[in-house]
């Protein structure tokens, strides 16, 4: 009886502990698709992960739509060249960077959708985030060279944004902090720039190498990390946002616009198809995965209450010259979860 208790204990010993690699391996994978249609490009996707809404730039409007059937909710129209969303639930408002004409911010209600004002910017006005600490919105311009800031209670229609903050490069996408210190990538200059809100000053500027071309930006505010998406060469960066210290390279594909942390995860998304997904084991950064998703998914938003991610994208006319054209009506969000 002794004997057979121990042989029994040591197979359920030997069985628990090759079961042990599979339960904490988890994979990604595309699990849904809502099929949208509409007209129109698409950019930066925002989630509204309280409400399980989508805000997604369409060039010419920005779509909002559910997250859990991909139900059109609203569509707000009057832009010219949409850029990003970021919404300010304290103030029930949201922003719209247009950066077709001469620049502008599109406010609107986030219950009714309805367009309350647009505020003059500079040109090109391209990412943009809310910042809690300091209480501002933040947008950067690519042509101006310059992040702008103001606050979300401005007077939609009558209201003008702080003095720009000249950041000495185009660009593209950018982060914040809880310590009131933005980092904004400048594509043409491969570094990231180092921002004090309350000074408004340049701090520093971080280079990206051994990436390049820098355009997606993520913050992990737990673990004082950010993570750079580059196009040339085809890099996702890891950087300290204490000191600029670059900690890991890990390729990624071509065409990269997003990155993002979700889950102790980062993800880098890009045009060719494929959503890089890297993690730290025993101190070092890898490529755990590569998810195929439909070309033309190159950026995304992510949800950190049902740890899913939706990318949006469209059926792809053949490349004939430069970047290929969407289909018209095949508008989709892909929707990558786990298993």
């Amino acid at each position: 009886m002794k004997i057979t208790r121990i042989m029994i204990a040591s197979l359920a010993f030997l069985l628990s502990a090759n079961m042990l690699p599979v339960v904490a391996q988890t994979n990604w994978e595309v699990t849904r698709t809502f099929h949208i249609g509409g007209e129109g490009g698409w950019d930066y996707l925002t989630v509204d992960a309280e409400t399980h809404r989508l805000f997604v730039p369409r060039s010419t409007h920005t779509m909002v739509i559910d997250a859990n059937s991909g139900k059109v909710l609203g569509d707000i129209p009057g832009q010219t060249t949409a850029h990003g969303v970021a919404i300010v639930p304290s103030v029930g408002r949201g922003f719209i960077t247009d950066g077709g004409g001469g620049g502008g911010i599109v406010v609107f209600d986030l219950k009714t959708y309805a367009i309350l004002g647009k505020i003059p910017t500079m040109p090109d006005s391209d990412g943009i985030i809310y910042n809690s600490a300091t209480g501002r919105v933040l947008a950067v311009s690519g042509d101006g060279g310059a992040l702008m800031t103001f606050k979300p209670d401005i007077d939609p229609k009558n209201g003008k944004i702080d003095p720009p903050i000249e950041l000495g490069g185009a660009p593209e996408f950018l982060a914040a902090d809880e310590t009131g210190k933005a980092y904004i990538n400048l594509e043409d200059k491969d570094v990231v720039a180092v921002v004090d809100l309350r000074s408004r000053k340049v701090l520093a500027r971080w280079p990206v190498a051994p990436g390049g071309q820098p355009v997606g930006m993520a913050l992990d505010a737990k673990t004082h990390r950010l993570f750079i998406g580059c196009r040339k060469p085809q890099k996702m960066i890891v950087m300290s946002s204490e000191s600029g210290q670059v900690e890991a390279s890990l390729p990624i594909g071509a065409g990269v616009d997003a990155t993002k942390v979700m889950a102790d995860k980062a993800f880098a998304s890009c045009r060719d198809g494929s959503l890089t997904v890297a993690g730290e084991k025993d101190g070092k950064f890898e490529v755990e995965q590569v998810v195929k998703t439909p070309d033309g998914a190159r950026t995304m938003g992510v949800d950190e209450t049902s740890h899913l991610i939706y990318l949006p994208t469209a059926e792809l006319e053949p490349a004939t010259t430069g970047r290929p054209k969407p289909k018209p009506g095949t508008f989709m969000i892909v929707v990558v979860g786990r298993h």
